[in-house]
């Protein structure tokens, strides 16, 4: 049987982890060339191209089970080295974790605070949409990812965290201009709208859940990519938005935002995946953010009728 070489496997997950074999060269303290040659000698003994030499480098489907099985090898490494009382140079737990940009800018920060620091965890966020981050996980690039899929990938357990909620705001001045002719259902399909980025489709959900004869929201998009400016795009009047309930009901309350729906607030499942490996600073993470969700975010058995869909980041 085959054997996988430790140092070329050790080799490829650097090269991922750092997006190119010249960084990666830097970070084992090898030349490049010496990279390289690991990798190809790796590709050679597998049979398969485990590499898409692109800028950053990402594997392909044969280089995301070898990468997956290194980083495995890596925390498992890490764990026989504390249990044995042996000083290792690895330095502190490095953590890759996928999670959309609203849990980011509302409750999963305060989650990590939660962690304890003994041995040091280093977290490195991918934000990514909650319906993708899977995807994440299959490639390998993280160990844990908060999702919106109750299908576990291969090799991960999943648990429920909980209902994440928005809630459709405009600003009143906004609102008086667009809004103002009619029921939303009739006004808000031609009003102008702001989107996260291009595959963000809430928003032409909604309206098609007030509509279902059209086809989505206005043609007239603002494409705002991060969860502040959003937020500050809808205050502002840009646009309509739909808004995590955290960071919607201070502004409704202060009048910058008004509910032009009330009641047709969406809610997207949200659950927690991660590989199923015994390593105790991720069992440390997974039970703060189940701690940290189920403070925050709604519970399914509680909830109310609200609509549930799929959310862009």
């Amino acid at each position: 049987m085959t054997e996988l070489p430790l140092d070329q496997v050790r080799t490829l997950l650097a090269v991922i982890d750092e997006g190119t074999f010249d960084a990666a060269a830097a970070a084992l303290h090898v030349t490049p060339s010496a990279v390289s040659q690991r990798v190809k000698a790796l590709e050679q003994r597998t049979g398969r191209v485990l590499l898409m030499r692109t800028k950053p480098v990402r594997p392909t489907e044969s280089g995301q089970v070898v990468v997956r099985f290194a980083r495995r090898l890596a925390a498992l490494e890490r764990d026989a080295y504390a249990e044995l009382g042996i000083a290792d140079d690895f330095g502190p737990v490095r953590l890759p974790i996928a999670v959309n940009a609203d849990s980011l800018a509302t409750w999963f920060l305060p989650a990590l605070t939660r962690v304890p620091q003994t041995p040091p965890i280093c977290f490195e966020l991918f934000r990514e949409d909650e319906a993708h981050t899977a995807a994440l996980l299959r490639e390998g690039q993280v160990m844990a990812a908060v999702t919106s899929s109750a299908q576990p990938v291969a090799g991960c357990l999943v648990r429920p965290l909980g209902l994440f909620r928005y809630l459709p705001v405009a600003s009143p001045e906004f609102a008086a201009r667009h809004l103002s002719d009619g029921p939303p259902e009739r006004c808000l399909p031609d009003a102008p709208v702001i989107v996260f980025d291009r595959r963000d489709e809430l928003q032409d959900r909604f309206v098609r859940s007030l509509a279902p004869e059209r086809p989505g929201a206005s043609r007239v998009r603002h494409s705002v990519p991060t969860s502040e400016g959003y937020c500050d795009a809808v205050v502002a009047g840009l646009g309509w938005g739909l808004l995590p309930e955290p960071q919607a009901v201070p502004l409704v309350r202060s009048g910058a935002l008004m509910e032009f729906a009330p009641g047709r607030r969406l809610t997207v499942p949200l659950y927690w995946q991660q590989w199923k490996l015994d390593v105790p600073a991720l069992a440390l993470v997974a039970g703060a953010v189940a701690a940290a969700a189920a403070e925050s975010l709604h519970d399914p058995a509680r909830s109310g009728p609200d609509r549930t869909a799929p959310r862009s980041p």
